[in-house]
């Protein structure tokens, strides 16, 4: 994402850790286990850190949306698509930003604003007063910003395909974005200085040198170990992407791995 920070501003916070995504079993008046987990987490003032992706998902996204109180956070990340859930508060905006690779949807529940587009960022010629249902499609390349003009918090989730976030981004206020999106420019990558990821991804070195000593082949290694940090990049922690590459070669669920262990 390319950020100016000017009249306007915004951008990420990440969360690690994938949790396990159960199947969406009816509750509470008909709505989904998923849904009603959300609910508790955000309506008791706590911030969910629940990506559901990129497993199936089913959920009430008019209820999610409305029930959100963070400026941003991503609901459902896949390979090729990324939902999140804003809130935009009285006279606040998203942050003027282009998206050069990608696309975006955003879809108002609630509240009412101005949305600004343009090809260059210093005249952003097309101006369109939204409020509640309206969507807002921005095509790659296009400088954007949505202002909220009303008295009341803006509604909004976003789709974006490509995603746009890393996996489980959580932004509780727009302060927090910008200061991610701040940490990223004065450095770090996904909130880590280089030497902060050595040190993260320590565990994963040492079993890589573990297997090594055991004598499995190279092969076979660098293809665990590249699909770990593949992983520990969409927002597992390294613990997490060692026991799940190591389940793929176990279960068979990947027989490529399978078959390179035996090379």
């Amino acid at each position: 994402m390319y950020y100016v920070p000017d009249m306007d501003a915004n951008t990420p916070i990440y969360n690690q850790g994938r949790q396990t995504v159960n199947d969406s079993i009816p509750n509470e008046g008909g709505r989904s286990k998923e849904f009603n987990d959300f609910r508790r987490s955000n309506g008791s003032g706590n911030i969910s850190s629940r990506d559901y992706g990129p497993k199936p998902f089913v959920i009430d996204i008019n209820e999610a949306t409305k029930d959100n109180d963070t400026f941003r956070t991503a609901l459902w990340t896949g390979e090729h698509l990324q939902l999140t859930l804003m809130s935009i508060d009285v006279g606040e905006d998203i942050g003027l930003e282009m998206h050069p690779n990608l696309d975006q949807f955003l879809r108002i529940e609630e509240g009412q604003g101005r949305v600004r587009m343009g090809k260059n960022k210093d005249n952003l010629n097309f101006v369109k007063k939204v409020e509640d249902d309206s969507v807002i499609l921005i095509p790659a390349g296009m400088w954007h910003n949505l202002t909220n003009t009303g008295n009341t918090p803006i509604k909004l989730y976003s789709i974006y395909a490509p995603p746009n976030h890393p996996f489980g981004t959580v932004h509780v206020t727009k302060e927090d974005a910008m200061a991610a999106e701040e940490g990223i420019a004065n450095g770090n990558v996904f909130g880590k200085t280089p030497d902060e990821w050595v040190q993260y991804t320590e565990f994963l070195v040492k079993e890589g040198l573990e297997d090594v000593k055991r004598g499995i082949n190279a092969t076979h290694i660098l293809q665990e170990f590249i699909l770990m940090g593949v992983l520990v990049g969409k927002g597992y922690s390294p613990e997490r992407a060692y026991e799940t590459v190591e389940e793929w070669e176990r279960t068979g669920e990947s027989q490529l791995l399978q078959q390179s262990k035996n090379m």
